[in-house]
């Protein structure tokens, strides 16, 4: 009787070990594949907006998700895409206001931040693996590439300008794979680093920790801890993530300061994502390579890098280098935000690159 009992629990102990393991390299994997939006996988509504009824000052996406939005100068159209995730520009851009007597400039505040629709405040019952698949399919990425598309529709332009700046730079990109045909031109400002991932040189919270005074970083190592504490994520609410979200900004400031650099006003909200910026991080995973997806886009990119920003210069060449159109132009003297450092500049290089695009 021992010998089977031993048996029996071996057996249990052989399952719990390879269940964690298949769990494990479930969370590893993305969950958002390039072509997943064109094909229509994993949406909650169609990619044709519904008619709009949310004023002049919201864009309804879909029944129930409007995107607060605002624009700034007058031409052609250019959507501009925040990145964070969940960080919204507040203002116009000091380096987009020199070029806004030849084009409109469309800022919105992607679904889960900002003042747009946060459709997701907790997740009850706790069923994890369900839990993930609605928030997914509600705030990740797909939903996020899904809007610039119906937002494309609403403006009316079937070939459009996109800016995007750190994570709205990946997120354009993706739009751009799954929509090549509707897309004129790309400007990537400073890209985030995850076009690749794990990412080679670290990531952001990486970058961050190695420019942390040494009295910050044991403050700093608790609170990645406590931020990456996926076993407890949906016992949180949106205001729980939106003030853990918002907490990492004083220590990018710090690692900012080293630098002589600080975050520009209209880029420092006060309505950061919550499970917006969760939903994405579950849609990327933590293995995953996009770039032969970028290969197809034939418009022409321009990739802007400041010389002197936490993420290196490689990070800002690897999208130039996996599109096959792309320049790229590293501005001096300017950090992440180089539309803001140097805005002079960056209305130069930005305006000589937007005039030939047809």
């Amino acid at each position: 009787m021992k010998k089977w009992i031993w048996i029996g629990a071996g057996l249990v102990l052989v399952l719990v070990i390879g269940g964690g393991a298949f769990f494990w390299y479930q969370m590893q994997q993305p969950l958002y594949t390039p072509g997943m939006v064109r094909a229509g996988k994993n949406l909650r509504a169609p990619l044709a907006p519904p008619c709009q009824s949310g004023g002049q000052d919201y864009w309804t996406v879909e029944k129930d998700i409007q995107l607060y939005h605002f624009s700034d100068g007058n031409g052609r159209n250019v959507l501009v895409v925040h990145g964070g995730p969940g960080y919204p520009f507040n203002a116009p851009l000091p380096g987009f206001k020199l070029l806004d007597q030849t084009y409109r400039f469309n800022y919105y505040d992607q679904r889960g931040c900002g003042r747009s629709t946060r459709p997701i405040d907790r997740f009850s019952p706790q069923n994890y693996s369900a839990n993930v698949k609605t928030l997914d399919q509600t705030l990740g990425l797909g939903a996020q590439i899904a809007d610039i598309e119906r937002i494309r529709q609403i403006l009316g332009e079937d070939r459009l300008i996109l800016i995007g700046h750190s994570f709205g730079g990946f997120l354009a990109s993706l739009y751009a794979a799954e929509f090549p045909e509707h897309v004129a031109a790309l400007v990537l400002v400073a890209p985030a680093d995850v076009l690749v991932m794990p990412p080679p040189d670290g990531g952001l919270y990486e970058q961050v920790r190695l420019l942390l005074p040494q009295e910050l970083q044991a403050e700093y190592s608790a609170y990645l801890k406590d931020y990456f504490n996926y076993g407890q994520i949906f016992s949180k609410s949106e205001a729980d993530l939106a003030a853990m979200n918002a907490a990492f900004i004083p220590y990018y400031a710090a690692a900012l300061a080293y630098q002589g650099l600080n975050i520009p006003a209209e880029d420092n909200p006060t309505a950061v994502g919550g499970w917006m910026v969760q939903g994405i991080y579950f849609s990327i995973g933590q293995k995953h390579d996009y770039r032969p997806a970028l290969k197809g886009v034939t418009a022409p990119v321009l990739v802007i890098h400041g010389d002197r920003d936490l993420q290196s210069e490689t990070a800002s060449q690897a999208y130039a280098s996996a599109f096959p159109n792309a320049q790229f132009q590293v501005i001096p003297n300017a950090g992440h935000f180089s539309f803001s450092d140097q805005p002079q500049a960056f209305a130069r290089v930005v305006g000589e690159f937007l005039d030939q695009v047809k």
